[in-house]
């Protein structure tokens, strides 16, 4: 499959895996890590869904094209952990999960990721206004779903 990254690239997401600080996402935004996989809280926030959790795999794989199906089962067995971690520390009506593909596919970083969002009856979370967020502000989120997390097994 075509690759998309620049020549260069210097992807923030292995970065984050490294456990290195980049200029926004922290060590301390990570809510879940495992050796096949990375969860944080997203830097960026949509107006009524605040604290969605981003899943990445540790190894770089660019997109769905390239990512190995146990990479895939890995990636969401830990998306079903922050779904269960939501609505329990969040106490949202729902979850939605989200991944795109390739420029055409709104793809922004070159390594796979899927969103997984906290969802609310009338949120209108596609359509509504994001922006990005301080370390501040995601900080009592990250820390609610790490306490929740630690206790889950499997």
């Amino acid at each position: 499959m075509p690759q998309h990254a620049p020549e260069g690239y210097n992807c923030t997401f292995c970065q984050i895996v490294a456990g290195s600080t980049e200029p926004a996402t922290q060590p301390s935004d990570v809510v879940y890590r495992d050796s096949h996989v990375t969860a944080f809280i997203s830097l960026r926030w949509w107006e009524r869904n605040p604290g969605h959790v981003i899943v990445i795999p540790n190894t770089h794989y660019e997109n769905i094209f390239d990512l190995p199906m146990q990479a895939a089962a890995h990636i969401h067995n830990a998306a079903q952990k922050i779904a269960i971690a939501l609505k329990a520390e969040y106490a949202c009506d729902g979850i939605s999960t989200r991944q795109h593909n390739e420029p055409g596919g709104n793809q922004d970083v070159w390594h796979y990721h899927l969103h997984v969002f906290p969802r609310y009856f009338n949120d209108n979370l596609y359509g509504a206004p994001f922006r990005n967020t301080t370390l501040d502000e995601r900080t009592p989120y990250a820390a609610k779903l790490r306490r929740f997390l630690s206790n889950i097994k499997g």
